[in-house]
């Protein structure tokens, strides 16, 4: 047992100092995940005690504040925010999943099947264009559209859906669905650059032998394309499911507004509000730990569906 042991060392050590220069480049990326990454999840302390920013500097505050247990999650599952942000985190979250999961699979699919290779090229790259734009921006563009004088409603009054102007980010009940349309505006091209690179690893001989057999273009499709990609959708299907209480900041932030914070009001929101703007930096802390660990969990679950299901899994 000894001598093996010494030899599965000595075999490791033979390994690292062979590839000694592949592992002195990831050193960088080891320290910024250490330091940036692990290293301030020792502030999810401040969920549990009632920190004190007036105790001194930071770390005797820190360390010093009045240790409460679970008494801000307490505070916040029997509070009446509770029941409301958590609907608009799911309801926006849900849609945008559904929106922003498929359509950018029907774009790949769309695009592998198009001829003209210059104009895939500038579909390709003006859908995955505003991806690089920054939030403020597109919030300005879709505030400029849903105005009361914008593009949206003149187009509805023009044929004759509507007599007046609907004032979109006036009224709550339109909000879920901007946002979801907006986030799937700005991922979807960006996204479906994973499934034409999947796509584009299937071995071409399969389509060629389908041909061959009679099959068109959507048996193609159906019966080649969509199972070989089965994999690369269920892994993108199980980290979008972790991320579903992960909904972002910026859009319903700048969105968002007095008259629609009831349907705009989201976890990232609230814990940014009180937070920051009422100081309450332990309870926003243990509204951040809350959302966290439920997407960890959200992870296990589906990621253990989906292995006992059909193999395909993370890990």
């Amino acid at each position: 047992m000894r001598l093996d042991q010494t030899a599965l060392r000595s075999t490791m050590a033979r390994k690292l100092f062979r590839h000694r220069y592949l592992y002195l480049m990831l050193l960088p990326a080891i320290i910024w995940a250490v330091l940036f990454a692990y290293g301030p999840m020792a502030g999810l302390y401040m969920a549990f005690v009632d920190y004190q920013p007036t105790l001194g500097n930071f770390w005797s505050s820190f360390l010093g504040s009045e240790f409460v247990g679970f008494q801000w999650f307490s505070y916040f599952f029997n509070g009446g925010d509770f029941v409301i942000i958590m609907r608009n985190t799911l309801v926006s979250s849900v849609l945008t999943l559904m929106l922003g999961f498929t359509i950018p699979i029907i774009l790949a699919l769309s695009l592998n099947e198009v001829g003209n290779q210059p104009f895939k090229r500038i579909v390709q790259t003006a859908s995955y264009m505003p991806y690089f734009i920054s939030w403020v921006i597109a919030v300005n563009i879709f505030a400029a559209l849903l105005s009361s004088d914008g593009a949206i409603n003149e187009l509805l009054m023009l044929v004759g859906i509507t007599k007046e102007s609907i004032l979109f980010l006036q009224e709550g009940k339109y909000f879920w669905g901007i946002v979801s349309g907006a986030n799937t505006w700005k991922e979807m091209g960006y996204n479906s650059i994973i499934y034409l690179a999947a796509i584009s690893s299937i071995n071409p001989e399969l389509y060629e032998a389908a041909k061959v057999d009679g099959a068109g273009r959507l048996r193609q499709m159906t019966a080649i394309t969509l199972p070989l990609l089965k994999p690369t959708i269920v892994i993108l299907l199980i980290l979008s499911i972790g991320n579903i209480l992960n909904t972002g900041f910026d859009q319903y932030y700048l969105l968002g507004n007095s008259l629609n914070r009831e349907y705009s009001d989201v976890i990232d929101t609230y814990s940014f509000r009180y937070g920051l703007q009422n100081s309450m930096f332990s309870y926003a802390s243990a509204v951040g730990l809350f959302k966290s660990v439920v997407a960890f969990l959200m992870v296990l679950g589906v990621n253990t569906l989906a292995r006992r299901m059909n193999s395909n899994s993370l890990f």
